[in-house]
């Protein structure tokens, strides 16, 4: 299928983001601009080579701009097939056109505000879909933009190949069947008062994968429609190979982990649990802290900072260990320059702020799946209990507070040490919760670190005293729990035996 160069362009936007970037690039292609409302009034601004939708159809709008666009000349041009519609719409005296830009009335954004019934119904956007449709079903001729993030992707098609591409066209398409159906379930939602519970999520794009989590398992990657972030499953992947299942499996609990924190941060997993985390004053300094945690299972893990990666941090990672993927905001150059020295490092960008298409985990079960919300609760220092005689230094509550956000991130049962904001030995899916801090001992005696005077967090309450007295052994100071367990005033005398702190959070971090 060939290129198409658009001759003429109706653009009606509710989100008006990016208009004068994709303005500016039609004039100078010398494409004609349609456009309605606001829209032409923006438009104005920008440029005098604009036409009113009313001049261009010669009907006025009417029942306070319900009925403007719905008319023949407009749906005509834009459902009519190059190879055999012309001498239709030249019998009318039509015209093609070739590009619409459109995008809806922000139906949810307004019903979340919790308006009257009537306002809420008035932004059900009746021509902004009929457009979008007709134009995604004719894309063999039309280009359709319903998206702002989209206006920059489509400049650039055009400027690469002298004209908007089948496959760009096709692609979005797609993309507004996609809008079409999320919106309509929204509404569905909204209007549905005994049922509120129809799913408003819907995938983009399916990846086939070259297997699951083992060899023998099938498996794909579906994303998400409508994203506005670089997130896990839509990174932009700079270098490397294909992603597989568990590499994206343990990319996002590497990534979700390090947004939890505010400083320079890096976090280090394998096999979905953190082996290594730690903050400092630089990303470096970080990843130094990180990987010597656990230097074993760190070979091989996935690497996630919280910002951009400079050059001595990736010239580090790259002389101490195999990774298979370093996740950032953002890379220097230079950065760049020394990951493309090793071709199989998968090198993800990601941005921090991310989309929450469809808030909650999904977990399949026999006969059916489970679906909660996400565990997004954070403490902070003022939600702290302290139930021991001895209170937490300002030092050892910061150490709480990072060990308990890290705690968040690892299998239950978890136990993580922690001091002065490096992880110092972590244990993870334990049946029982004192194996778990026996391991997490033993992993700081493993790579000589000194346990001495750091924090503890159980990702839920002690049930028993032998928790506290293992942490005693072990040489721990402080301590963050749940609290909760009948056995709370026996924990708390083993802890005041042993003069250690403790806190109680009055909520748990289970992960399974």
């Amino acid at each position: 299928m060939k290129n198409i160069l658009p001759k003429s362009a109706l653009i009606s936007v509710s989100d008006k983001k990016n208009l004068k970037m994709l303005v500016d690039f039609l004039i100078a292609k010398e494409v004609k601009i349609i456009s309605t409302g606001g829209t032409f009034k923006r438009i104005k601004e920008i440029t005098d080579d604009v036409i009113e939708v009313s001049e261009f159809t010669g009907f006025s709008e009417m029942m306070d701009g319900r009925v403007k666009t719905l008319h023949p000349k407009i749906h005509a041009g834009i459902l009519a097939r190059r190879a055999t519609d012309l001498d239709v719409l030249s019998e009318k005296n039509y015209e093609p056109i070739d590009l619409v830009v459109v995008n809806l009335y922000p139906f949810k954004e307004t019903i979340a505000k919790d308006p009257d019934f009537e306002d809420a119904i008035e932004q059900i956007d009746i021509g902004g879909p009929t457009m979008i449709r007709a134009a995604a079903k004719n894309f063999a001729d039309v280009a359709v933009l319903p998206n702002p993030n989209d206006y920059q992707s489509f400049i650039d098609d055009w400027r690469k190949n002298d004209g908007i591409t089948y496959e760009f066209r096709k692609k979005q398409a797609a993309k507004v069947f996609a809008i079409m159906a999320k919106y309509n379930l929204a509404i569905a939602n909204y209007l549905n008062e005994e049922n509120t519970d129809i799913p408003d999520y819907l995938f983009s794009s399916s990846q086939e994968m070259r297997y699951g989590e083992n060899p023998h398992q099938k498996a794909k990657l579906l994303t998400f429609s409508g994203l506005e972030n670089r997130n896990i499953a839509n990174a932009d992947i700079i270098q490397g190979k294909e992603l597989s299942y568990n590499n994206i499996v343990d990319a996002d609990a590497a990534w979700e982990c390090v947004k939890e924190f505010d400083e320079p941060s890096c976090v280090i997993v394998k096999h979905a649990n953190p082996c290594g985390v730690a903050s400092s004053k630089n990303y470096l300094g970080a990843y130094d802290l990180a990987f010597n945690t656990d230097p074993t299972s760190a070979f091989g893990g996935i690497i996630a900072i919280n910002g951009k990666m400079d050059h001595e941090c990736a010239k580090e990672i790259n002389n101490r260990q195999f990774v298979e993927v370093i996740i950032a905001t953002d890379y220097e150059k230079e950065a760049l320059d020394v990951f493309a020295t090793k071709k199989n490092i998968r090198v993800l960008k990601v941005d921090l702020e991310a989309d929450n298409p469809y808030p909650g985990t999904i977990k399949k079960v026999s006969g059916g799946i489970l679906i909660q919300d996400d565990d997004k609760k954070i403490v902070q220092k003022e939600d702290l209990k302290c139930v021991t005689k001895i209170q937490p230094t300002d030092q050892q509550l910061d150490d709480l507070l990072f060990a308990w956000r890290v705690a968040k991130y690892v299998k239950s049962n978890a136990i993580v040490y922690v001091k002065n904001k490096q992880t110092m030995g972590i244990g993870a899916g334990q049946m029982s919760r004192v194996i778990s801090a026996e391991i997490a001992n033993l992993k700081a005696k493993e790579e000589s670190l000194e346990v001495t005077d750091s924090v503890m967090a159980s990702d839920a309450f002690f049930p028993f005293r032998d928790g506290i007295d293992k942490a005693a052994e072990a040489g721990i100071s402080a301590i963050i729990q749940p609290g909760g367990s009948i056995r709370d005033d026996e924990v708390i005398n083993a802890a005041n035996e042993h003069g250690i702190a403790m806190v109680f959070t009055g909520m748990r971090h289970f992960r399974h």
